[in-house]
């Protein structure tokens, strides 16, 4: 296990390799779809490791059979492929699968090892710090989070904080594989360095992947919350699988990441994916970052908030979805007309994102998805009102999990990446 870290930065896990024909093909097969076109028969180096890993998570535990099947090569080349992972303890015999009618011998299938080293995830807001452990086949334990001191205000007090929360996670267990951290704010990602985080002036311009990694000795990979959150859909949520779908966060703020054709998009120095900044009334309200007419100016928890005040509901300030669908079942006056003009703003944002960049597949997470099927029922009418339909397109909006743990495994998610060289 003390060389794992190496062989894992050996593995490619990902589709950097794609076909042009790819484009014409079904999402509906999902991971079978994309294990078609995983292992070349004339190559056995780590791109293929790589890529059998990308199909275990994509179809979930297979046998050796499995594999070979739908990734059209020989058991042979399989099993080449398959027995490094097992002697390094990435993966793992399971569940044994009788012969069938015609005899032969018993197969077992594979998937990863419990004993396999986590990686540790961090979740870092303008005003808490979460970290956790995440194993290989993204089950979270040793949660561990702590609230930054209001008179915090210079970078080394609070990655003193930040340090500390990482060391009480890592040290419940074995040796982590490295840090993902996921950041509330504006990331450089070619040097890990925080470019602005809103309510919390005191870190824009840290070095943070530098100085996590001198701190630990690890492998440390730095980005933003919504980027991770899409990364954390594509290893582990409803992005299995899928080439192209898209991850937005709704609450404080908006955000949304783009997976298109197979790859993370990311612009310069991780710019991009600012759309609750995007323009939806440009005689609007003043928006946080300077501008009028933003999408988070109508869309986001703080004028849900505001607007319940202005249309005197009961206790506005503390007002968030899922209880505003409990005032509009008690036909509170005011209640049942904002909770649909609500999922009508998000669905704006949501639609020009859809006509845009034509994800068909959007993942929402966030504050949003505590009103559940109600408020995704409103949502999805207003999108689909909004959105131009195109024979044979299948278009879906959907919730992803809570927002603490989809956060935290996709912190995790840009580590893995990172080490296999996947999505990023």
């Amino acid at each position: 296990m003390d060389s794992l870290i190496k062989r894992l930065q050996a593995f490619r896990l990902g589709e950097n390799e794609s076909s042009p024909d790819d484009s014409h093909k079904s999402e509906s097969g999902k991971g079978i779809m994309l294990a078609q076109k995983l292992i070349s028969t004339g190559t056995l180096g780590a791109a293929n490791r790589g890529r059998l890993l990308q199909a275990l998570y994509d179809i979930g535990a297979s046998s050796r059979a499995d594999l070979a099947r739908v990734t059209g090569v020989t058991r042979g080349t399989i099993g080449g492929i398959v027995q490094p992972l097992l002697d390094q303890g990435v993966l793992a015999e399971g569940e044994v699968i009788p012969p069938n009618e015609t005899g032969g011998k018993p197969a077992t299938k594979l998937w990863f090892s419990k004993d396999a080293r986590p990686i540790c995830a961090v979740l870092l807001l303008h005003d808490r710090v979460s970290a956790c452990l995440v194993s290989l086949e993204g089950e979270v334990y040793a949660q561990n989070a702590v609230y930054f001191p209001r008179n915090v205000a210079n970078a080394a007090d609070a990655f003193r904080i930040i340090s500390t929360c990482i060391e009480k996670a890592v040290a419940f267990g074995k040796p982590i594989l490295g840090i993902g951290v996921a950041v509330a704010g504006m990331i450089n990602t070619e040097t890990g360095t925080i470019v602005t985080v809103g309510l919390a002036p005191f870190l824009d311009g840290f070095p943070l992947e530098t100085e996590l990694n001198k701190r630990f000795g690890v492998t440390v990979c730095v980005d933003q919350d919504t980027r991770a959150l899409l990364v954390g859909d594509r290893w582990f949520g409803q992005g299995r699988g899928r080439r192209n779908f898209a991850s937005v966060y709704i609450g404080e703020t908006l955000g949304g990441a783009l997976y298109l054709d197979g790859h993370l998009y990311r612009g310069p120095a991780g710019a991009g994916g600012e759309i609750g900044h995007t323009t939806v009334d440009i005689k609007g309200r003043m928006c946080q970052c300077g501008r009028r007419g933003c999408w988070e100016t109508i869309a986001s928890s703080k004028w849900l908030r505001t607007e319940a005040k202005v249309r005197r509901l009961p206790r506005p300030l503390s007002l968030d979805v899922s209880r505003l669908l409990t005032l509009a079942d008690k036909d509170v006056p005011g209640a049942r007309d904002l909770i649909r003009d609500y999922a009508f703003n998000i669905a704006v944002g949501l639609a020009n994102l859809q006509q845009f960049m034509a994800p068909n597949f959007i993942v929402i997470h966030g504050d949003i998805v505590r009103g559940g099927g109600p408020i995704l029922r409103l949502i999805q009418e207003s999108f689909h009102d909004l959105v131009f339909h195109r024979p044979g397109d299948d278009i879906a909006l959907v919730f992803g999990d809570g927002e603490c743990l989809a956060a935290l495994r996709g912190a995790a998610s840009l580590l893995l990446s990172e080490l296999l060289n996947f999505v990023i």
